[in-house]
């Protein structure tokens, strides 16, 4: 019985400390809300916004990286919005348990772009894919007032 107490107590204080490490990944509220604008890129550059929504394993820290740079964690209900450079293409990969998952996108100049990043349920934890959304979708999901704006670090 005190292994279950002592494994249980275990679980709660992670759970707790992730929770409140996560909370710094969020950039602030107003340029969060900017980028929910879906303004136009700056001249000669493509946006993309890469989204995570609620799914199962959404409480796991999964990594994004473009052209093999890491670009940001993620988590459930955050997105990330990042210009490039326009009429190039680019492999947006995410980690996963078994292996890295890779889509390549051909981003064109003054046009936005939304993946949706997200996991499945299956035997190991959760494995994550990434997938080019229609903008109708990417939008209507970023625009959820849960959804937040997370840091990148390049």
């Amino acid at each position: 019985m005190k292994i279950f107490q002592y494994l249980l107590a275990t679980f709660v204080a992670i759970f707790i400390l992730v929770g409140c490490a996560s909370k710094s990944n969020y950039a602030p509220k107003e340029v969060s809300d900017n980028a929910k604008l879906f303004n136009k890129p700056s001249d000669g550059k493509a946006g993309i916004y890469i989204y995570r929504i609620v799914s199962p394993g959404g409480q796991f820290e999964m990594d994004l990286f473009i052209d093999d740079k890491f670009i940001a964690s993620s988590y459930s209900n955050m997105f990330y919005y990042l210009e490039v450079d326009g009429d190039k293409e680019y492999k947006i990969s995410t980690e996963s348990v078994l292996s890295p998952n890779h889509i390549f996108l051909k981003a064109e100049k003054n046009k936005l772009y939304f993946i949706r990043h997200f996991t499945v349920p299956g035997f190991f934890p959760h494995p994550a894919y990434l997938k080019v959304a229609s903008e109708e979708d990417g939008k209507n999901s970023i625009l959820n007032n849960d959804m937040k704006l997370g840091n990148t670090f390049k």
